[in-house]
């Protein structure tokens, strides 16, 4: 269902670079994670063998498979990998046609057949073909190719959104044209440019796609594609599919992070560390009645804390439950002076205070009286 990128889309971001040892470790916990395909590079890519050897060395069960250009000569070394599946990609709009291959859609169709009837007679398990540009193609265009791929004996199609400007309603509608014209896997490539990389690759699932490209993080060209750590996560957490561990995520994240060096923004979905922190009177008292209220999962399902303290927008409920955990309650009119104090010294340090502050600050205003507040 999931195709990771990390290491040859992810690897294309500005300024990255994935040594090999590094790329294998990032490659391993991702099988690790049950994803179901690892595609390892592109090919001319050094080191590519060694990555193949040194995951089936690990005992990765995943497919591995490798990106190529729509070139004999790099389907033919391709084939020497020992890899899985090829990903074989092929432009179909007219102007990556024309400014990028300098040819015409008969020139195309001619590179098509020789790389595909190449790969099939070299005995690759599984050929797939990455239709490029296919939101911006001759959508008529694009499926005839799709079909003479099928014809020549690939297996799949990678409908790819180059310029990532597709909405979850347009990428449904072209899944299932494609759905309905060709007989084949449907794999959908997501770019993030306008922020829909991951509703659109969910979307495109749920509209039959068998497969969503992902990376960790989101990494690749300009603004990324579908992060992995999203995808999986809503697929295994929301949709209930037992499939991927999501614990193993957020070390995933931080590595991946620190090689990339971007920052987790702390309210980054899945990874950032105050995802389920709060502060707020009203998501404080509601989660200490029942963390279901207002967490969407349990953070312990990708190995995530909670942390709840009162601030500048503490209310007197919060309080009192807060309190009431720790044994303490007593009547309601007796709190005021003490959410007021919690509000000041919040806002004063610029923080939000911890459960034990709140405690000491009832204890010194006197607040508790025989241990009641």
């Amino acid at each position: 269902m999931l195709i990771d990128t990390t290491l040859r889309e992810g690897a294309q971001m500005f300024g990255t670079c994935i040594p090999n040892q590094i790329g294998i470790e990032i490659a391993g916990r991702i099988a690790d994670m049950g994803v179901e395909e690892i595609e390892i590079g592109w090919m001319g890519q050094q080191g590519l063998e060694e990555l193949v050897r040194a995951l089936r060395h690990r005992g990765a069960t995943c497919d591995l498979s490798v990106w190529s250009p729509c070139r004999t000569v790099d389907v033919y070394r391709a084939a020497g990998l020992g890899i899985d599946t090829i990903n074989i990609g092929l432009p179909v709009s007219d102007l990556h046609i024309a400014e990028r291959l300098r040819t015409d859609r008969d020139g195309l169709t001619a590179m098509l057949r020789e790389t595909v009837g190449l790969a099939h007679s070299c005995g690759i398990r599984r050929i797939s073909i990455g239709l490029e540009d296919v939101t911006r193609a001759d959508q008529e265009f694009a499926l005839s190719m799709a079909r003479m791929a099928r014809d020549l004996g690939a297996v799949r199609i990678r409908l790819a959104d180059t310029l990532g400007v597709m909405t979850p309603t347009r990428i449904a509608e072209l899944v299932r044209f494609f759905a309905a014209g060709a007989d084949m896997e449907i794999a959908i490539h997501c770019h993030n440019d306008f922020g829909m990389a991951t509703a659109n690759a969910i979307t495109a699932l749920e509209a039959g796609a068998h497969w969503a490209d992902v990376s960790v993080l989101g990494i690749g060209e300009r603004s990324g594609i579908s992060a992995l750590e999203e995808v999986a996560g809503h697929l295994r957490l929301v949709q209930g599919y037992d499939i991927y561990d999501m614990n193993l995520v957020r070390g995933l994240c931080d590595m991946v992070a620190e090689l990339a060096r971007i920052p987790v923004a702390r309210n980054r979905p899945v990874s950032g560390d105050d995802i389920f922190a709060a502060e707020s009177g009203l998501h404080v008292d509601g989660i200490l009645k029942n963390p279901a209220l207002f967490e969407p999962y349990d953070p312990a399902q990708t190995g995530a804390n909670r942390i709840l303290a009162l601030g500048a927008k503490a209310g007197r409920g919060a309080v009192r439950t807060m309190l009431r955990q720790v044994g303490l309650e007593g009547p309601l009119h007796s709190i005021g002076s003490l959410v007021d104090t919690i509000r000041q010294r919040a806002a004063g340090a610029g923080r939000p205070l911890s459960q034990v502050e709140v405690q000491d600050l009832a204890k010194t205003q006197n607040c508790l009286e025989g241990g009641i507040c």
